[in-house]
């Protein structure tokens, strides 16, 4: 039995119901930052003897030598070898589709020369270090190492260093299979909020980067939160999100399962299912009812559905659509029929899975889009990592002397408009001569 909560905008306090259900614990935790503070500070002051220290606490990982938590070329190709075909073919085809994906979002420098001789223009610039941080032990996500790095090296990242704890000393394979074929360039088999100060502020052994990328526990997004400025970073990502506009055709355990998706992450995942059809949400319900004891994460899930989860009956599409922008989830089906006349209705969300066929776990792995998308509402300002995010943009200016006579006077007079005579007198200058 799952006691999800079931929700009508008819309802007179739909609107609190769906605050609720949307609100999220929006204060860190002060214990954690305070800790995470800590941790920095021993890293920037005390660099690789703080770092080995910290990996012995809370990887329990022995070092004799701090030159043992990088992980050689040779053992990277060993454990590229070690996997079983399958995996590595799958490895390869998601790669593929990624990268041919994020070719496509390559900014190009350009300059423009307007008729008196002006130049204005734009110079790209590749990001010359970037950090990317893989959650460690068991739990192996290689499919985030290619979300991250892949766009990293499309947009001519010259080096690329991967951190990933391995408590005890277990590296996953996977994980490392997949950083070879995103072509990492460094590996070190660190972690936590310890690893993120090592990158932040480089070491001896760890060389400063100048953005970090990748998910983490509540300490690596603290450590994140706390250096940005000194390092940019991609996002702060809350829990995994799914909201799924259904028409009441899709096949029921279609849609259930969908919802699983999210919740099996973890219990503060959010899964939310809008329809016009009350009887296919009764549906949906029992799928949900006979399946969920089927799954091997199922009191995770369980949890999920109870806290955060909801089937809210709308009046029709167009509504659910305007719901669907109050929410601005990460993950948002279609699962209708001609779901292409719907995309101009949504404004805000991290990635959208157009028809029936297409589940939001194709999207996780292998369609190609990046899977790091912003949460908690952050799709009405945010987009999903990609090329663009590893890439600088600088403006280029050249006046002609023809040029400096126009835009002189022009610029001296807002400067003095402003009280700033200097700035008028260097513009003045240029013309008066």
């Amino acid at each position: 039995m799952v006691n999800i909560r079931q929700l009508s905008t008819a309802d007179a306090g739909f609107e609190q119901s769906l605050a609720d259900l949307l609100a999220v614990e929006s204060a860190q935790d002060d214990e954690v930052t305070q800790v995470v503070h800590q941790i920095l500070d021993n890293i920037k002051s005390r660099g690789d003897s703080a770092l080995m220290e910290y990996t012995r606490q809370f990887d329990r990982l022995e070092l004799t030598r701090i030159d043992q938590i990088e992980i050689s070329p040779e053992q990277v190709q060993t454990a590229l070898q070690a996997i079983d075909s399958e995996a590595l073919a799958a490895l390869e085809f998601a790669a593929t589709r990624i990268r041919q994906y994020h070719e496509k979002q390559v900014a190009i420098s350009w300059q423009h020369t307007e008729a008196d001789g002006t130049m204005l223009g734009q110079k790209i610039t590749p990001l010359a270090r970037v950090g990317l941080y893989v959650p460690g032990g068991k739990a192996a996500y290689p499919s985030s190492v290619l979300m991250n790095a892949i766009p990293a090296k499309v947009a001519g990242v010259k080096e690329l260093v991967m951190v990933t704890p391995t408590p005890g000393g277990y590296c996953n394979p996977l994980v490392l299979a997949a950083a070879a074929i995103s072509e990492v360039d460094r590996i070190f088999t660190i972690g936590g909020a310890q690893a993120i100060g090592a990158l932040a502020y480089g070491t001896t052994t760890i060389p400063r980067v100048d953005k970090i990328v990748g998910p983490g526990n509540a300490y690596v997004a603290a450590a994140k939160r706390q250096v940005f400025g000194t390092v940019g970073i991609d996002m702060i990502a809350g829990p995994s999100e799914i909201l799924v506009i259904c028409d009441g055709q899709t096949d029921p355990d279609w849609i259930a399962m969908d919802l699983f998706s999210q919740a099996e992450h973890d219990e503060q995942a959010q899964s939310i299912l809008l329809c016009p059809d009350a009887t296919f949400l009764e549906r949906v319900a029992a799928s949900i009812a006979n399946l969920i004891e089927t799954m091997p994460r199922h009191e995770v899930i369980r949890t999920s559905l109870q806290n955060r989860g909801a089937l809210i009956h709308v009046r029709d599409l167009q509504e659910a659509c305007t719901i669907a922008n109050q929410i601005a989830p990460e993950h948002l089906e279609l699962s209708v029929e001609n779901p292409e006349q719907w995309i101009a209705s949504i404004e805000h969300a991290g990635a959208i899975f157009l028809g029936r066929h297409t589940c939001e776990a194709l999207g996780d792995y292998c369609a190609g889009p990046n899977h790091v998308l912003p949460t908690s509402g952050t799709a009405r300002f945010s987009s999903p990592l990609g090329v663009y995010d590893f890439q600088k943009r600088t403006s280029l200016i050249q006046v002609s002397s023809e040029g400096a006579a126009q835009l002189g006077r022009i610029a001296a007079t807002l400067a003095r408009g402003e009280g700033l005579e200097a700035h008028a007198r260097s513009a003045s200058y240029r013309y008066e001569q």
